[in-house]
């Protein structure tokens, strides 16, 4: 039976990113997953510096003609709109497809042993069954199988102390950008995001607690943005994802971690999937030179909690229609105020200074 030091169970982003930075550690990895690259999944494809940071790190750089460097975060909603840079750094937007065809061509190189078209269908110890009757022996096996995660039952780490879903459909428009920023339209009902992807591509991605609202219902609601998409070819079809805020009791246990969507995940809110998926792959190389998970998991903890803050503070704006409609013009009226919570964001300003920034935003919301 052939034998690897770490198996993955999961070729998406943070599957791939995890064998790259195992292997850059020396290790013998593989990695299965039941798709084929490139693989695809409805998300807003907007990198934040701090994902851009870690796959730099991974050596993996994206090219610029497949990609679209945006500045900063724009708010819009309830008549007015609020803008901020990023205080250091620069996020990329990318197209799903491409970002993953990129980190699997670099994991080929890295010598990363791909099973593509492979599915795990069983789990016994150390030993890892595939369909067809295969199977290998593997010293750590991690889970990077999604929100579904199957790795996770098996390893008996499915106790969740939080779950909540939303829903996402995406499609993408031949239209040059029009800022420099990551947009998000705020409604009542949903929230709208906007991505620049390449110099003459956007990506539309919508956000909601209804499963059954599409882009083409919730683009109504939003004039000014149907004026700007308004003549622009439709590239390709609508797809939809489920976004899922869960937080499991444990991510590792014996041999077995979890990563990206299988160890739990923020909701699509703040941006972040991808920016946790490689920052937790960094680590859990780490973890694994050092040979302690537990460590991984402490680590896990710390690199979850600031965006499941933040989630949880911008879904109040999606729960509450009233807090939106007086915050949005709030944080127009007090633009350092926005510029402090996205410092916040992206982890340049700690949470206990995030206080005085929401403190300001209260007051300024009572004062009307």
């Amino acid at each position: 039976m052939k034998t690897v030091d770490v198996f993955i169970a999961g070729g998406g982003p943070a599957g791939l990113a995890a064998a790259i930075a195992a292997r850059r550690k020396g290790f013998e990895v593989a990695v299965a997953d039941g798709a084929r690259p490139s693989i695809d999944k409805a998300c807003g494809e907007g990198l934040m510096p701090s994902a851009v940071e870690c796959i730099g790190r991974l050596g993996v750089s994206v090219p610029a003609e497949h990609s679209a460097p945006f500045r900063g975060i724009r708010f819009c909603g309830a008549g007015v709109a609020v803008h901020a840079s990023f205080p250091s750094g620069t996020g990329l937007g990318v197209r799903r497809t491409m970002l993953h065809a990129l980190l699997a061509e670099h994991a080929e190189r890295a010598d990363v042993r791909l099973l593509w078209s492979t599915s795990v269908t069983a789990i016994d110890d150390d030993v890892v069954r595939f369909n067809g009757g295969e199977s290998l022996r593997a010293r750590w096996i991690i889970g990077a199988d999604g929100s579904g995660s199957r790795v996770r039952r098996w390893a008996g780490l499915d106790s969740a102390a939080r779950f909540s879903q939303r829903f996402a459909f995406r499609r993408h428009y031949r239209r040059s950008p029009w800022t420099r920023c990551m947009e998000i339209w705020w409604g009542e009902a949903c929230q709208i995001y906007v991505t620049p992807v390449t110099a003459d591509s956007v990506c539309i991605a919508l956000m909601s607690r209804d499963s059954r609202l599409r882009l083409d219902d919730a683009l109504p609601h939003f004039p000014e943005l149907m004026k700007r998409l308004d003549g622009a070819e439709i590239l390709t079809a609508e797809r939809g994802a489920v976004s899922v805020t869960r937080k499991l009791r444990h991510v590792q246990r014996g041999r077995f971690a979890l990563i990206g969507d299988a160890s739990g995940s923020v909701d699509a809110i703040s941006g972040e999937g991808l920016s946790l998926a490689f920052q937790q792959a960094l680590s859990l190389a780490d973890a694994l030179e050092a040979r302690d998970l537990r460590a991984y998991e402490v680590e896990h903890r710390r690199i979850l909690r600031r965006p499941s803050f933040m989630a949880d503070f911008l879904l109040l704006l999606d729960r509450v229609p009233a807090i939106q409609r007086r915050a949005l013009p709030a944080l127009a009226a007090r633009t350092r105020v926005f510029e402090q919570l996205l410092a916040m964001h992206v982890g340049e300003l700690p949470i206990l200074r995030f206080a005085g920034a929401t403190a300001a935003l209260s007051w300024r919301m009572i004062a009307g």
